[in-house]
């Protein structure tokens, strides 16, 4: 593998995506692009309004143009929806060289605590706070999430660790290390 350039988090809602991507970027020095964000951006619209005006096929092309945006850069950390890389337009796992692919793992019930009732009414894809909704998602997404090189499992962990393992494993492959922290579930 090259050198990692950039990192790409993927995981189900509330796997701590967005929070150990700032973290690690800060660590790092590197630039920091939240999926979800960008696209919120780029449209005037939350997530769920996009949703429910232009349906899912839609905001799942936004998605994949702000994703690739994101990966094309160098020295940045791209949190991605919890969706995308199940999308057929997400080009996962597809990615550049140079990219290290993350997937910070959490399960259903925990998804659900961390991300609360206010939490779930922003995710389309879930209507309550159910953990079996959430499992059921959660099972559909797993076999995307897997393809990524590192899994890291976040329940138990506060963001600045599980960031600070990684900014580890990231330095240690850009001086040549060839082996993750952690072996080959990694951090």
């Amino acid at each position: 593998m090259s050198p990692p350039r950039r990192v790409v988090l993927v995981g189900f809602m509330a796997a701590g995506k967005t929070s150990v991507g700032e973290a690690l970027a800060r660590r790092l020095g590197w630039g920091f692009v939240d999926v979800d964000r960008a696209v919120e951006a780029r449209s005037g619209a939350s997530i769920a309004e996009l949703f429910a005006g232009a349906g899912e096929a839609a905001f799942r092309e936004l998605e994949a143009e702000a994703a690739r945006a994101a990966i094309g850069g160098d020295e940045v950390v791209v949190a991605t929806g919890g969706g995308w890389p199940s999308s057929e337009r997400s080009g996962w796992p597809s990615l550049p060289a140079g990219t290290l692919s993350v997937w910070l793992r959490v399960g259903p019930e925990e998804a659900v605590r961390r991300a609360g009732a206010e939490g779930i009414g922003r995710r389309p894809r879930l209507s309550a706070a159910d953990p079996l909704a959430a499992a059921s998602l959660l099972a559909e997404r797993e076999p995307s999430y897997r393809l990524a090189a590192l899994h890291v499992q976040t329940g138990g962990r506060d963001p600045e660790s599980i960031a600070a393992d990684l900014a580890r494993a990231v330095r240690g492959a850009r001086a040549g290390a060839t082996d993750h922290p952690g072996g080959t579930n990694g951090p």
